[in-house]
């Protein structure tokens, strides 16, 4: 589980970053990477960015409600 944590927190940072170069300079490079926005691949990226989202939102959940320490160290 400890590398599909870290796997997921890396997409999310791609998609972060992404996000900031679309806020900046209207440039997506997962779409520019991948052959545009309707590509498959591209397609594929931005679902696996939106699911790696959704699974860091367990150790967020566990964090808010048993404190950031003991939620870290139920991850190992």
């Amino acid at each position: 589980m400890h590398a599909l944590n870290i796997i997921t927190l890396l997409l999310i940072i791609v998609g972060g970053l992404n996000w900031l170069l679309v806020g900046l300079f209207q440039f997506d490079l997962v779409a520019a990477i991948f052959g545009g926005q309707d590509a498959t691949l591209s397609r594929i990226v931005y679902v696996l960015v939106g699911l790696s989202a959704i699974w860091q939102l367990i150790p967020f959940v566990r964090s808010l409600s048993e404190g950031e320490v003991r939620a870290e160290r139920n991850v190992h």
